[in-house]
């Protein structure tokens, strides 16, 4: 049975004092198509280095209480023998894992997709528990546009990722939810502002008839923006208005952090659009970040594979970590973008 001390004290301590989530949960697909598009050969040795050269970054103590990690990644070691898991606990860090398995189509959708890894989900379960892992993150992804979402798409991925949670916390760890309305596309922010509202309540509805104990989980959901082929420019105090707003209508207020995916926006987009939040709103939630591209696109691209990079790698990625968490306190300006 679940310790509901144990996972309370681990979300708050994943975002205490504005800290946020490293996102370094890349499938081997995903951070392959990352690494070519620098020119880096994505061998198991060089994705290794490079998770290993952000996990040792000064900028991730003070800044990060968790890194969600991959499969590969939670067990392998540096060349000294040491866990990469421990270098992020010695950061004063706690390690995750993502346990979804990637998406597969809807029978009878050409688009939707559902999240594939409920059938052996408790079995993992307890075998990264074993491991270390602290917490977990399922993504749920919903599509936008022509006539998207559709109830039953919504509806089947928000009862996976309540099922999720609840065997999650059932092995002792925190489950992070991630049900992600979809940036790409051409709808308007009020559009994205209802198909969020809509998949957030039902998500509530699910966590409760499984008896989820919204004390120790981290919602993760994405932004209220535009879609990325719209024309419409929306400002951060928009995208702060409406995004709050949108919490304030579907989400309970048990939970103890709101930790935002970047979605495709720009580092600076990211952090403006979290800052602005926190300096407009007081909520019930904390709300914090659980960035991949938007922490570490700069390093990956000053990296470049190469160990005489390092440092300047190291740089950037501890400003950009600093950078979120003077925005999940709202206390960033653009001023201190010296790096940019």
């Amino acid at each position: 049975m679940k310790n509901e001390t144990d996972l309370t004290s681990i979300t708050q301590q994943i975002v205490s004092a504005g800290k946020g989530i490293l996102a370094a949960d890349e499938s081997t697909g995903t951070i392959t198509k990352r690494f070519d598009a620098v020119n880096i050969s994505s061998t198991e040795r060089n994705r290794r280095d490079y998770r290993e050269m952000l996990f040792r970054s000064i900028g991730m103590k003070q800044n990060i209480g968790g890194v969600i990690l991959f499969d590969e990644t939670i067990k392998q070691e540096s060349d000294d023998g040491t866990l990469l898991k421990d270098i992020i606990e010695s950061q004063g860090a706690l390690p995750g894992i993502k346990v979804d398995k990637g998406l597969k189509s809807i029978t009878n959708s050409e688009v939707e997709k559902i999240t594939d890894g409920l059938d052996d989900l408790d079995r993992r379960c307890k075998y990264y528990h074993k491991l270390g892992a602290k917490f977990t993150k399922w993504r749920a992804l919903i599509n936008q546009g022509n006539n998207l979402p559709t109830r039953h798409c919504i509806e089947l991925n928000m009862r996976l990722l309540a099922d999720y949670a609840s065997t999650v916390q059932e092995n002792n760890m925190v489950p992070i939810v991630e049900p992600e309305v979809l940036m790409d596309g051409k709808h308007t922010i009020d559009e994205c502002y209802r198909n969020t509202s809509v998949t957030l309540e039902i998500l509530m509805k699910f966590l409760d008839e499984n008896k989820v104990d919204f004390n120790a989980i981290i919602l993760k959901p994405n932004m209220i923006t535009s879609g990325s082929e719209n024309n419409d420019a929306d400002t951060a105090e928009t995208i702060a208005e409406k995004t709050v707003a949108c919490l304030l209508s579907s989400v309970s207020e048990k939970i103890p952090a709101v930790t935002f995916l970047s979605g495709g926006q720009s580092d600076l987009q990211a952090t403006s659009n979290l800052d602005m939040m926190n300096k407009l709103f007081k909520t019930p939630w904390k709300l914090s970040f659980s960035y991949g591209r938007a922490l570490q696109q700069s390093a990956l691209k000053l990296w470049s594979g190469n160990a005489k990079n390092i440092q300047l790698a190291q740089d950037a990625f501890s400003h950009r970590a600093n950078m979120n968490k003077l925005a999940a306190l709202g206390k960033w300006d653009k001023s201190l973008e010296t790096n940019e």
